[in-house]
């Protein structure tokens, strides 16, 4: 392995939420009127959001207070429970545990090593095995996993539900479609350090219209029919006006990190993950092959079926948590490009 040195451009090498200080002025302005409204939750801010975030991404959208409410809603719209579901090994816990607590059954599979995410062998290979009623896809660092279409073309043939966790995945798309819309749904997260933050949250995308009327009801406890038998999984109107001026910011954001990569990192780090032709990634991981001193670590260096005690040969998953770094790059629109 070969170590790398970063460019001396330090702004975009410092970690630092991925929000825009410009945005604070039209912020303040959101919470001073939600004040006076008297309306803290359920109102126009989370409706606002929810626009806005489905007329980027092509889909009807329902938000939420955490990526896991988006999830669960999908386990039990699509009635898994004691159902088979594919989940990549290489990925946060919160994909297989959202199948575990719908009462599914976890069934893992391995990742390409280019992209680090789910593989087309993996999911052929578990249909031929188990009775799949469904997969989820990640999108990992912040591209559409490479297999994507292939994969959505397979499940659709053998009535597969297709769920897309795009929890990294903001700003990406390929040849202008956008994650969550390959499949039956997608759902992203709005943690803290995600390209597109309001420190806690999520949002749920679906072509399904029962879907998006059910996962409304399953956020707040069913209301008022209480025939979905949901939680409390709603949206504050503060944290859902601070994801609709994001929301607007999410291109440039964007546009901004793939010029840097382009003029400051490509041409450092030739061994890197590269994008099939009309794909862009929203970048929230730049993902090298390579060593590098001044790496953020990796993605994911644990594999899921490791951590709950499970075997199986993931070869592609176990080389990829060992040879992998994720250079650093921060939204920092003072620098000049």
């Amino acid at each position: 392995m070969t170590e790398a040195v970063l460019p001396e451009v330090a702004a975009f090498q410092k970690f630092k939420i991925g929000f825009d200080p410009r945005d604070k002025k039209r912020v303040f302005e959101y919470w001073d009127d939600i004040f006076t409204s008297q309306k803290w939750t359920e109102g126009k801010y989370t409706q606002l959001f929810e626009e806005k975030w489905a007329n980027w991404n092509g889909a009807p959208a329902v938000a939420f207070s955490s990526w896991a409410g988006g999830a669960m809603a999908c386990m039990e719209y699509f009635q898994l429970s004691g159902k088979k579901v594919l989940v990549p090994t290489n990925t946060f816990m919160a994909t297989p545990l959202s199948v575990i607590k719908a009462g599914a059954e976890v069934v893992f599979g391995d990742c390409n090593r280019e992209d680090l995410c789910l593989s087309f062998d993996s999911v052929v290979k578990a249909a031929k095995e188990h009775n799949l009623a469904a997969v989820w896809l990640v999108h990992i660092g912040g591209h559409l996993a490479f297999d994507t279409k292939r994969i959505a073309d397979f499940c659709r043939a053998n009535d597969i539900i297709l769920i897309e966790d795009a929890a990294h995945a903001h700003g990406a798309s390929w040849n202008g479609q956008r994650p969550g819309t390959f499949g039956d749904a997608g759902v992203y997260s709005f943690y803290a350090t995600k390209s597109i933050s309001t420190g806690e949250g999520g949002i749920l995308v679906s072509r399904h219209a029962g879907l998006i009327e059910f996962a409304k009801k399953y956020r707040n406890y069913g209301k008022f029919e209480h025939v979905v038998h949901g939680l409390n999984y709603r949206l504050s109107e503060f944290t859902a006006a601070l994801g609709a001026v994001q929301v607007d910011r999410m291109d440039e954001i964007v546009a901004w990190k793939n010029e840097v990569a382009t003029k400051f990192l490509d041409p450092v780090y030739a061994n890197r993950v590269k994008f099939p032709s009309g794909m862009v990634s929203g970048l929230y991981k730049y993902i090298v092959f390579d060593r590098i001193e001044n790496s953020t670590g990796r993605v994911y260096d644990k594999l899921c079926h490791t951590i709950l005690g499970q075997s199986g040969n993931f070869a592609n998953a176990e080389w990829v948590a060992q040879n992998h770094w994720c250079v650093p790059l921060y939204y920092a629109p003072e620098i000049s490009l």
